[in-house]
């Protein structure tokens, strides 16, 4: 390790060895929806050299990594992929990405060899997240198709499986090469003291942050209320026939589902769903609609569209009981009264959080937040989400902030007041203090290395055929085996 450069750079290498990238967003049932986009940024020991790529043929191949194998056409999609991402490909020759592309290929063909298993299932239903994702965009499935120049809607399917397996494969092949790599606290040690003083990396500005949350109480006529309505609208579709689909777009107050008539497709019982939701749906037969039921986002009826084995593609309708002003304006009292008890010293914000606040994931750790990225309770300044940054930027260690009202994806408001817990300026990296930060940064570089060493030594038993087109590429590894 010649500089903190470099250190770095580590940290961002091994970011990127995951081939495929998930981006999740959470609606209202709890679904998780994964856009998953290829990342194809170089993953290499070095950079792979950005030689101008001489010539090449429509449907040539490329290159063969074991059973797969490399056409320029998928060079070309590679490129399109990466500019709908809003990725400047100006200085992303075609060398690198048959690189990138090989490496993916090489750890797909071992993790077969490793008998590694990714079910059908899973990608299809990633498929299916997929589609409804572009369509959603889009517009419709006609236009998904045209976008990508396919015959029809099953060959973009079949082509979206392969690319998705092959992905998936070389995901869980990454990670079973570096899932057993741990550091021991003296090679901790030696990687931070072989940087020299003047080269370590410089940590931005955290903060720790607590809050306190009140919702405005929903009244039991307000939940009847909705129950009622739920009722009738299941009464309409069971009894006179009316459709599921256009109930839910009229009615529901789902945004993720309402404009699609209300359809998730693929729900699993491991599907990542409000638990009432998964019991719910699979306690149903196909065409069946459920009595009214309560999750933390609403309330919700549900109908079984389609059984497809241990899958299932549902509709729902959610509503949301209302909050009266008189409800709202009660809540913001509540929280003015806990907000100046704790600014006057009459009570502590941990006590505080715990005994009045109404965020279950927080209250019993006195409001303490954790950062969904690290999983430990520091955020860094600089990264973290705009609307809670704005909040607390100007804040000092156990200054509290303004009430300020925030909206949930369901539209419900909520009451909030933040304090800083703990703050940490910006700072050159010390052994003692930023010790979990270094150990990230060894293990990193531990893994890189084991990555190296095992494409090092799977290429040289693999069967590979790179064209000539490419003999001139400068690769990161030895595909030519020169």
């Amino acid at each position: 390790m010649k500089s903190g450069n470099i250190l770095m750079a580590v940290c961002m290498l091994l970011a990127n060895l995951v081939v495929a990238q998930e981006v999740v967003t959470v609606d209202s049932t709890g679904v998780v929806k994964n856009k998953v986009e290829d990342s194809l940024q170089v993953v290499a020991k070095k950079a792979d050299s950005i030689k101008p790529f001489k010539r090449y043929k429509a449907e040539g191949v490329s290159a063969v990594v074991g059973e797969y194998v490399i056409l320029d056409s998928d060079i070309d999609k590679s490129y399109l992929e990466m500019q709908q991402q809003g990725i400047d490909i100006k200085n992303i020759s075609r060398c690198q990405l048959v690189g990138k592309l090989m490496e993916d290929k090489l750890y797909a063909h071992h993790a077969k060899i490793d008998s590694i298993i990714v079910p059908d299932a899973e990608i299809n239903q990633q498929i299916s997240q997929q589609m409804d994702y572009m369509i959603s965009e889009l517009g419709s499935e006609e236009k998904v198709v045209e976008y990508y120049r396919k015959d029809n809607i099953a060959q973009l399917r079949q082509e979206l499986f392969e690319v998705n397996k092959t992905l998936k494969l070389a995901s869980e092949m990454q990670r079973k090469v570096v899932e057993d790599v741990e550091v021991t606290p003296e090679e901790v040690r030696e990687f931070f003291f072989s940087i020299p003083e003047d080269d370590r990396p410089v940590f931005g500005a955290e903060v720790e942050v607590a809050q306190i949350v009140i919702e405005p109480e929903i009244t039991e006529e307000a939940r009847q209320d909705v129950i009622d309505e739920l009722n009738q609208i299941r009464r309409d579709v069971v009894e006179n026939g009316a459709s599921f689909a256009t109930k839910a777009v009229l009615y529901s107050k789902d945004p993720g589902s309402s404009s699609k008539g209300g359809l998730y497709k693929g729900i699993q019982k491991k599907s990542p769903l409000a638990k009432e939701f998964i019991d719910t749906a699979f306690s149903l037969q196909e065409g069946e609609v459920s009595e009214p039921f309560e999750t933390e986002f609403g309330f919700h009826i549900l109908m079984v569209d389609k059984v497809k084995g241990q899958e299932l593609d549902v509709r729902h309708i959610l509503l949301l009981p209302d909050v009266s002003q008189a409800t709202i304006e009660k809540a913001r009292a509540k929280i003015d009264s806990i907000r100046t008890k704790v600014v006057n010293g009459e009570l502590d914000f941990a006590d505080a959080a715990m005994k009045y606040s109404d965020e279950k994931e927080t209250r019993f750790s006195g409001g303490q937040l954790v950062n969904p990225v690290s999983g430990d309770t520091r955020f860094e300044l600089t990264k973290m989400d705009p609307a809670l940054s704005a909040q607390v930027y100007n804040l000092k260690a156990n200054e509290v902030s303004k009430i300020y009202s925030d909206r949930d994806r369901t539209g419900k408001t909520k009451f909030k007041f933040l304090t800083v817990t703990r703050r940490y300026e910006e700072h050159v990296a010390d052994f003692s203090k930023d010790y979990e930060k270094i150990k990230e940064l060894a293990l990193k570089q531990k893994q890189v290395k084991a990555i190296e060493e095992w494409q090092d030594e799977k290429i040289d038993e693999t069967y590979v055929k790179v064209n000539e087109d490419y003999g001139d590429c400068e690769f990161s590894s030895n595909w030519t085996k020169k």
